[in-house]
């Protein structure tokens, strides 16, 4: 078998063996051939353990094969400086398009954007004009402006409530950045304290939507646990971290700089909920987000954390936290050296 990872494992019928019983979900990284180029992309498929020496021992589901090939077009895309399925679909939900609004916004086809995020490969023109809608808010309006006819009342309305609201968020958002830029001035080169990986903004909002989607009733506090075990295990099993925070000794364990800014990323909605000792934040992924910045060994790391702790209270993580060597070797307010994340519990 070829050097591949595994994912999970799933009880499912085998049409190898004819039985239903545990096969192993696996990834590897595979070529194909794409627009005659060979690219090389993150593969999944099913092992059979009981089809060991047979002819076959691998199979694809048909979910699983239009999975592969997206995933390779996206290999493509990126080589190519295009953006991915993924990517454009995260255009649309910044102004919460459907794929034929933004194909009608940009004056084209209806399926144009349905073909881009399932089977086609859009050229640099096209890829060009999406991006405007994405990085100028102003363009897209423009642009609703021009296509008005081409929508009901009620829907452009709608969008251009939705475009004019992204107006006035850019500039929160720029606002929120410099604030996490400044509190990281003095860790501007890989070293001991950020895990030898300088901060990584898209990469940090990635990894905290998938925590958000995958972990039922996230709150802030669990979140920032979630996101040192992320960089830690990054960090025993890569020699450098994935986002680049840096942690310090707290009462309640690991907690990044900026961690009151980090959480109003565009990546999350944050509900906050007034309790009688205080207010907590309770922490949702917005739609549309992907995880395109994340290497697929990083996505096996953050699912690793992620699935260790779903089910964990935040009063037992940090019970958990607090029985680390890296928490207990550290003093109350200094930052937290990645060294000392050598030796974790249990992982």
């Amino acid at each position: 078998m070829d050097k591949s990872y595994l994912i999970e494992r799933i009880e499912r019928d085998c049409p190898l063996c004819n039985k239903v019983h545990l096969l192993e979900k696996r990834r590897r990284e595979s070529v194909m051939l794409i627009k005659n180029e060979e690219v090389k992309y993150e593969e999944t498929y099913f092992f059979c353990p009981n089809s060991v020496g047979y002819d076959e021992d691998e199979f694809v589901s048909a979910e699983m094969m239009d999975y592969n090939l997206q995933n390779a077009r996206n290999a493509y895309r990126k080589a190519h400086g295009l953006l991915t399925s993924y990517e454009i679909a995260e255009v649309r939900a910044l102004y919460g398009m459907s794929q034929s609004d933004l194909a009608l916004l940009l004056g084209w086809g209806e399926v144009t954007i349905t073909r881009y995020e399932t089977k086609a490969i859009q050229d640099e023109t096209y890829d060009q004009l999406i991006r405007m809608v994405k990085d100028d808010p102003y363009y897209a309006l423009r642009c609703l402006k021009k296509q008005k006819e081409h929508f009901s009342v009620g829907k452009y309305e709608d969008l251009a409530v939705a475009i004019i609201n992204r107006i006035d968020s850019i500039g929160v958002e720029k606002m929120i950045l410099k604030n996490i830029e400044n509190r990281y001035a003095e860790y501007d080169t890989p070293c001991d304290f950020n895990g030898y990986q300088v901060l990584d903004i898209s990469k940090l909002g990635a990894v905290m939507a998938f925590f958000a989607q995958y972990c039922k009733n996230l709150y802030k506090v669990k979140l920032m646990k979630l996101l040192w075990y992320a960089d830690a295990l990054s960090y025993q099993k890569r020699n450098h971290a994935i986002t680049g925070l840096v942690y310090q000794h707290m009462p309640y364990g690991a907690l990044p700089i900026a961690n009151v800014e980090i959480i109003n990323l565009p990546q999350l909605d944050v509900e906050e909920i007034e309790k009688d000792d205080g207010v907590i934040y309770h922490i949702q992924a917005k739609r549309g987000m992907t995880l395109d910045a994340l290497t697929p060994d990083e996505i096996d790391i953050i699912y690793a954390v992620a699935k260790k702790f779903d089910n964990v209270k935040t009063k037992d993580i940090v019970e958990y936290m607090h029985k680390e060597e890296a928490y207990k070797e550290t003093e109350m307010f200094q930052i937290i050296p990645f060294s000392l994340c050598k030796k974790l519990n249990q992982f």
